[in-house]
């Protein structure tokens, strides 16, 4: 066999990865992160399909459905707590299906994120501010004269104190608010003329919501000053909300019946636009935070704001911006808006 040339012996397929090269590893790493993350990319279309279709969450066990609803802006943290996990992992898998919550969640919140602001509206401007004090708030007078200060046309006030206590508010509000009414635990205080001031009855057995004639330099409005009743999440009861439920029933079909064309709601409803309990309110009615405000807005509690349970709301009027003012002596935050007449 002598003069066989055998140098291209071994040399067929140098094109090729060798079994355990290089190339075998970058194909294996290729495929692993297709591979990898299967349970982060089933979690992120859960959350997806909870944050769309949290409507269909069954209120009938412990209030469930409105409890997400109340907290479910929040839902984003755990699309980046999933992002992050996928990161880690290495997983495309996982990055591709978390598009399909946050396509949703920006759906749902991302016209939120946005500064719909437009000042004050002008000559025809109206601004209101909205505030839980707090009944046992330590400084009623320096929380008086911090919402004075605010320049608001219209203030309601709401959980004040005995009928001792609340002359805090009202001497202190005086010079700039000439007409005011006070009916239990709410009151209003304007620098228009107010008139046809009554009750509201939510059928919770006190006074917490009222209703007034504001006699503006543009036409008169129908102002409504309401407190629904507090929920409670409870270990074994659930999110116990069924007074709160029953209390805006009745304030929507007050609203409802309301005979002037311009209505602004104000008030502490211990609920969120997106609660579903809220309905007969918020359907009548546009949130100016929603329409014309810069962020979520969240008024509760003070200290590390997780929910806007504080609303401003119209029916007949253009909302022009919305906002939150400092914190006071109250565990809520007062909220504002200024409205186009």
């Amino acid at each position: 066999m002598a003069g066989v040339d055998t140098t291209g012996v071994g040399s067929v397929g140098t094109d090729q990865p060798e079994v355990g090269g290089r190339g075998a590893s970058r194909l294996g790493w290729r495929a692993g992160v297709w591979r990898r993350g299967r349970i982060l990319a089933a979690l992120a279309l859960l959350l997806g399909l909870l944050v769309a279709l949290h409507s269909k969450v069954p209120n009938a066990i412990g209030s469930l459905g409105s409890l997400l609803e109340t907290f479910l802006p929040w839902c984003g943290i755990g699309i980046v707590l999933l992002l992050g996990c996928a990161l880690l992992r290495r997983s495309a898998t996982a990055l591709v299906a978390l598009l399909v919550p946050l396509l949703i969640w920006l759906n749902f919140f991302g016209g939120l994120v946005t500064d719909k602001t437009g000042g004050d509206g002008g000559e025809r401007g109206l601004t209101v501010v909205t505030h839980n004090v707090d009944a046992d708030n330590s400084d009623p007078v320096g929380t008086a004269e911090q919402l004075a200060s605010s320049g608001a046309d219209v203030l309601a006030l709401e959980e004040l104190p005995s009928a001792k206590a609340s002359s805090a508010y009202t001497e202190s509000l005086a010079a700039d608010y000439p007409h005011h009414a006070v009916r239990g635990t709410i009151g209003l205080w304007s620098k228009h003329p107010l008139s046809d001031v009554r009750e509201v009855d939510i059928k919770i057995g006190w006074t917490r919501a009222m209703r007034a004639t504001v006699a503006t330099p543009h036409g008169d409005i129908a102002v409504y000053v309401a407190h629904l009743p507090s929920v409670r999440v409870e270990f074994k009861a659930g999110f116990t909300a069924g007074q709160r439920d029953d209390a805006a029933e009745e304030l929507g079909r007050a609203i409802a019946a309301e005979r002037l064309e311009r209505v602004v709601l104000l008030g502490d409803l211990n609920g969120t636009m997106n609660d579903r309990a809220l309905a007969p309110v918020t359907s009548l009615m546009r949130s100016t935070q929603g329409a014309s405000g810069a962020g979520f807005g969240f008024s509760w509690p003070a200290a590390f704001p997780m929910a806007r349970i504080d609303q401003i709301m119209v029916k007949g009027l253009e909302p022009v911006s919305s906002w939150t003012l400092p914190r006071t002596g109250s565990d809520h935050l007062p909220v504002a808006a200024s409205v186009e007449l």
